[in-house]
C-alpha cells in the first residue's frame, strides 16, 4: 500500500484498501488520484467504462534484484504508463466512496485533503458537500459558503447561540433545496424565522428540535402550518412546557398529526402530556408512519394505550421506541400486549428502556421472526439471561445492542452471547459491573464485524486468574474505531498499551474518570481524559504519538500545565478543540494556537480564567 509513482501503475502492486484518505496529506497529487482512482473500482467491482479510456498506454518493463545471503533473487515486473482524462462524473463516484467511508462528520476533512490537489478537485468536492455546521463566526460568510457549496441539503444551527430568527431570515433569501434543518439546543423555536424560512425554502422534509429550553403549544400549530410535507420530526426533550395546560398542547399535537400527511419518524420523548387517546390519533393519521420514538413519557400512557395505537401501524412500524408504565411492583405483561408486539413483522429497531419486560416476551419476540438490527434493553427488569439466550441465539442479525445496567450479566454471559452476534457492529454493556477483560475478548475475539464497544463502569482492567489466561489469546481487531471505557478505575498505563495493540485503528477512546491512567495512548482523532492523572511529560507522549488529533478533553487534569498544552497545540497539526477546563495550571497566553494550522479550533478554558466558554483562534469556512 505504499505511494504509486507519479503516472505510473505497477501492474504486479497490492494495492491496499484500508490506506486512510488522511495520509494522502503527505502523498503528491498525482498520487492522491491513483489512490482515489484504485478504491473507485473497488467501490464498482470492475473499472467502468469511464475509467478504462486512457489516451495513451506504455508498458515499461522492470527489473529488480535482492541478495538473500548467499542468493540472489530476480523479479520481473510490468510497469503501466498511463495518461488519463476522466470525466467529472467518475470522479464524484470516487470521492463519494471515499466521504461515506462510517467516520461521521470527520469525512469532509477527507474531501478537504483532496481539494488541495487541484481546481478541478475543488470544485468537484465542492459539489459533494451536502450539510453545513453554521457558527456565530460562520454567519459573515454565508453567502461565500452558499455560492461555493452549491448542492447543499442538511443545515445545523445547534451551536448558533446568537439571534436565530435572523438567520433563519437570511437564509430565506438564498435558493436553497434544503431537505433538513437543525435548530436543537436553542432557548426557544425560532417562530418568526421558521415562517420566513418556509415561505421560501419548500422542500424540508427533516425538522429537528430537540432539547429546546422552553416550548409552547403554538409551536406546534406553527409547524403544522409551516411545513406540511414534513417526513422526520423530532421534538425530543423539551425543558419547560410555558404556561399553557395539557389540553392544549394536547390540541395542537392533534392538529400536528392530521396536518404532516406524509410523516415517516416522529420523536415526542419528554412530553409527558401525551395519553393514550392522543397516541392513538397520532398513529391512525400516520398512515407512512415508520418510527415512533416517546421515552419518558410513562406518567399518562398504558399498556393498553400503547397496544391500541402500534396495532394501527403494525403494517408500516419498522422502529418503536417506548417505555411502560408499571403501576405496580409485579405488574405483568399480558399476552395480548406480547402478541400486539410480535404482530409488527417489519419491526428493525425496538427500544424498551427503563421497561418492566419479561422472559417470555423476549422468547416470543425471538420464535416470531422479527428482522430487528437494533435491540435496546438499558435498564430493564423483570427479566433474566434465559430471555436474552433465547432472543440472541434466534435473532442472530441484531447489528447494535445495548443491554447497559444488566445486573445479572457476568463475563460467561457474555462470551457465550458473543458466539450469535457475528453481525454485531455497536455493542453497550456499560454498568454491568461484573464484566472483565475476558468479556471484552470474548466480543472482539467472536464478533467480527464490531466497531463500538461502550463498557464504562464496569471491572475492565481488574487482575484475575481467568483474565490472566486470557491475554494470551487475545486477537488483533482492526474494525474497532470506538472504545468507551470511560470510570473503569482498574485500567493502568499497561492495559491501555495493551489495547493500542488489539485495535490498530482505534479512532475514539474515552477514559474519563479512569483515574490510574497516566501514561502512553495510542493514535487517536478523539481523546478525553479527562478527571486522569496526566502530566506535561505525558501530553508530550501524546502530542508526538497522535498527530491526527482533532479533540482532546483534559477536563480537571490538575497536572497539566501551560507547557505540555503548547506540546500538544505545537505537535498535533489537526487539532480542532481542546478543553482545559478546571486545569488550573494553564494560561491564557496560549491562546494564540501558533502550532495549528487550518481550521476552527475551539478552546474551553479554566472558568476562573475567561467568562466566555469558547475562545476562536482562526477560521474554517468549510466546517
Amino acid at each position: 500500500g505504499g505511494t504509486l509513482p507519479s503516472r505510473f501503475i505497477f501492474t504486479s502492486h497490492n494495492f491496499d484498501r484500508s490506506l486512510s484518505p488522511v495520509h494522502l496529506r503527505r502523498k503528491s497529487a498525482q498520487s492522491v488520484s491513483y489512490y482515489a482512482l484504485f478504491q473507485g473500482w473497488l467501490l464498482l467491482g470492475k473499472p467502468p467504462g469511464c475509467l478504462c479510456t486512457p489516451t495513451s498506454v506504455n508498458f515499461v518493463p522492470r527489473i529488480s534484484f535482492e541478495y538473500t545471503g548467499s542468493l540472489l533473487k530476480i523479479a520481473y515486473s510490468t510497469m503501466v504508463e498511463v495518461d488519463f482524462n476522466l470525466p467529472d462524473q467518475c470522479w464524484e463516484y470516487i470521492f463519494t466512496f471515499l466521504n461515506d467511508g462510517g467516520d461521521g462528520e470527520h469525512n469532509h476533512r477527507y474531501l478537504k485533503s483532496l481539494s488541495v490537489v487541484s481546481k478541478e478537485f475543488l470544485s468537484i468536492t465542492n459539489r459533494l458537500r451536502l450539510s453545513l455546521t453554521i457558527c456565530v463566526p460562520t454567519r459573515p460568510f454565508i453567502h461565500r459558503l452558499f455560492k461555493r457549496f452549491t448542492n447543499l441539503t442538511s443545515l445545523d444551527l445547534t451551536c448558533f447561540n446568537s439571534d436565530l430568527n435572523a438567520l433563519l431570515s437570511q437564509i430565506s433569501c438564498f435558493r436553497l433545496n434544503l431537505t433538513s434543518l437543525n435548530i436543537s439546543n436553542q432557548p426557544t423555536i425560532p417562530a418568526i424565522g421558521l415562517r420566513a424560512f418556509s415561505k421560501k425554502i419548500t422542500t424540508l422534509t427533516s425538522l429537528i428540535c430537540s432539547n429546546i429550553e422552553s416550548v409552547y403549544s403554538t409551536d406546534l400549530f406553527l409547524i403544522a402550518e409551516c411545513f406540511p410535507f414534513l417526513e422526520k420530526l423530532d421534538l425530543s426533550n423539551p425543558k419547560v412546557f410555558v404556561n399553557q395546560n395539557h389540553i392544549s398542547f394536547l390540541h395542537g399535537l392533534d392538529v400536528l398529526s392530521s396536518s404532516l400527511l406524509k410523516l415517516r419518524k416522529i420523536n415526542l420523548s419528554g412530553h409527558c402530556y401525551v395519553n393514550d387517546s392522543s397516541l392513538l390519533h397520532l398513529c391512525k393519521n400516520g398512515e407512512f408512519l415508520e418510527e415512533v420514538i416517546m421515552d419518558n413519557c410513562w406518567s399518562i400512557l398504558s399498556r393498553h394505550g400503547i397496544v391500541s395505537a402500534i396495532q394501527e401501524r403494525r403494517k408500516t412500524l419498522r422502529s418503536l421506541s417506548i417505555r411502560f408504565r408499571s403501576s405496580e411492583v409485579n405488574d405483568i405483561i399480558s399476552s395480548y400486549f406480547i402478541d400486539s408486539l410480535v404482530s409488527l413483522k417489519g419491526l428493525t429497531s425496538l427500544d424498551l428502556s427503563f421497561s418492566l419486560i419479561s422472559d417470555e416476551l423476549l422468547t416470543s419476540i425471538a420464535m416470531a421472526g422479527l428482522p430487528l438490527r437494533r435491540l435496546v434493553l438499558q435498564s430493564c427488569s423483570g427479566y433474566s439471561y434465559v430471555g436474552i439466550f433465547s432472543l440472541l441465539s434466534k435473532r442472530q442479525s441484531i447489528q447494535h445492542l445495548d443491554i447497559q445496567r444488566t445486573e445479572f450479566l457476568n463475563d460467561h454471559h457474555v462470551v457465550n452471547l458473543s458466539l450469535f452476534l457475528g453481525s454485531l457492529v455497536s455493542i453497550n454493556l456499560s454498568v454491568c459491573e461484573n464484566l472483565t477483560n475476558l468479556a471484552l475478548f470474548a466480543l472482539v475475539r467472536n464478533c467480527p464485524s464490531l466497531s463500538e464497544i461502550s463498557m464504562e463502569y464496569t471491572a475492565i482492567g481488574k487482575e484475575s486468574t481467568e483474565n490472566s489466561n486470557s491475554l494470551m489469546d487475545f486477537v488483533v481487531n482492526p474494525r474497532i474505531k470506538s472504545l468507551h471505557l470511560a470510570g473503569n478505575s482498574f485500567l493502568r498505563d499497561e492495559s491501555i498499551t495493551m489495547f493500542a495493540s488489539m485495535f490498530p485503528n482505534l479512532q475514539l477512546l474515552d477514559l474519563n474518570k479512569c483515574y490510574g491512567i497516566s501514561e502512553e495512548v495510542p493514535k487517536l482523532k478523539v481523546l478525553n481524559l479527562s478527571y486522569t492523572s496526566v502530566d506535561d511529560e505525558t501530553l508530550y507522549v501524546i502530542s508526538k504519538n497522535c498527530p491526527g488529533l482533532l479533540q482532546l478533553s483534559l477536563e480537571r487534569c490538575i497536572n497539566v500545565t501551560t507547557k505540555g498544552v503548547n506540546h500538544v497545540v505545537k505537535n498535533c497539526m489537526q487539532l480542532r478543540e481542546i478543553n482545559l477546563e478546571y486545569c488550573y495550571k494553564v494560561f491564557v497566553n496560549i491562546v494564540p494556537m501558533h502550532g495549528v494550522k487550518d481550521g476552527l479550533v475551539f478552546m474551553r478554558l479554566p472558568i476562573s480564567l475567561v467568562k466566555m466558554p469558547y475562545i476562536i483562534c482562526r477560521t474554517e469556512l468549510t466546517d
